[in-house]
């Protein structure tokens, strides 16, 4: 058994999954697995009958059937496959560290209906994927900043895309004075007009990432509280001071 990512493609030397299955239930009610190859061109022995093939190439796949007869038997599989390279930036191309960037790939349809195929992607990896329409998820940081696209997988070709997020890296530090040095031992909350904590930390000079918007920072200090409102705009990380005096 050999497969192409196109019917026109050459073969595939590596990287496949060969699962085969007979065509009769067990008595669970699944399909047994006869044989598993991990080889680009794979050879089993088998009782001559009816199976069913599943072929895997990264989280490009594709099943068809296969009848055995006597003496040597031979089939070739389309899996209709393209690859996605996904990458993320802030609007203005701004560039965003890839430490700070995870993506999530679904299929296409409402949202409801949508169901994963890959999660947790790093930037710029190299994902296979059936050719098609699937719904892509960016996620800048780990609070609010989140972009979505639909996006189409050719077979045969790599897509290579970049989505733009309306945020910015945000930095704290409580001070005496503007300029002045942080100070230790600051318990942080940032909060959006609705009155919703979206960040929490203790520290110096904590960061985080925001998505555009209004919203007012807490510095606890002890029994001391202090406050400021602010605003996230899309750029370059930014530091946003909190004098030891209330706003």
């Amino acid at each position: 058994m050999t497969a192409r990512i196109t019917p026109d493609g050459a073969q595939i030397p590596d990287g496949l999954v060969w699962r085969i299955f007979d065509t009769v239930p067990d008595a669970s009610g699944e399909l047994a697995l006869v044989a598993k190859s991990e080889l680009g061109q794979a050879t089993v022995e088998l009782p001559p009958g009816e199976y069913v093939v599943h072929v895997a190439y990264g989280r490009a796949q594709t099943s068809d059937g296969l009848s055995v007869v006597p003496g040597s038997n031979e089939k070739s599989f389309v899996i209709d496959a393209g690859a996605l390279r996904l990458n993320s930036a802030v609007t203005g191309d701004i560039p965003i560290p890839v430490d700070l960037l995870k993506f999530d790939i679904f299929t296409s349809g409402n949202e409801g209906d949508r169901t994963p195929v890959a999660e947790g992607l790093a930037a710029n990896d190299i994902v296979t994927l059936n050719a098609g329409t699937y719904h892509i998820v960016s996620h800048f940081g780990s609070i609010n900043a989140v972009v979505r696209a639909d996006l189409r997988v050719e077979a045969g070709q790599l897509t290579d895309a970049t989505l733009y997020h309306h945020a910015s890296q945000v930095s704290f530090k409580l001070v005496s004075e503007a300029g002045g040095e942080a100070i230790a031992d600051v318990e942080w909350t940032v909060k959006t007009p609705d009155g919703a904590t979206v960040f929490t930390e203790l520290g110096a000079f904590p960061t985080t990432v925001l998505a555009e918007g209004d919203y007012s920072v807490l510095a606890k200090q002890g029994s001391q509280v202090f406050n400021r409102e602010f605003q996230v705009q899309p750029g370059a990380a930014r530091e946003i001071e909190v004098l030891t005096a209330v706003y």
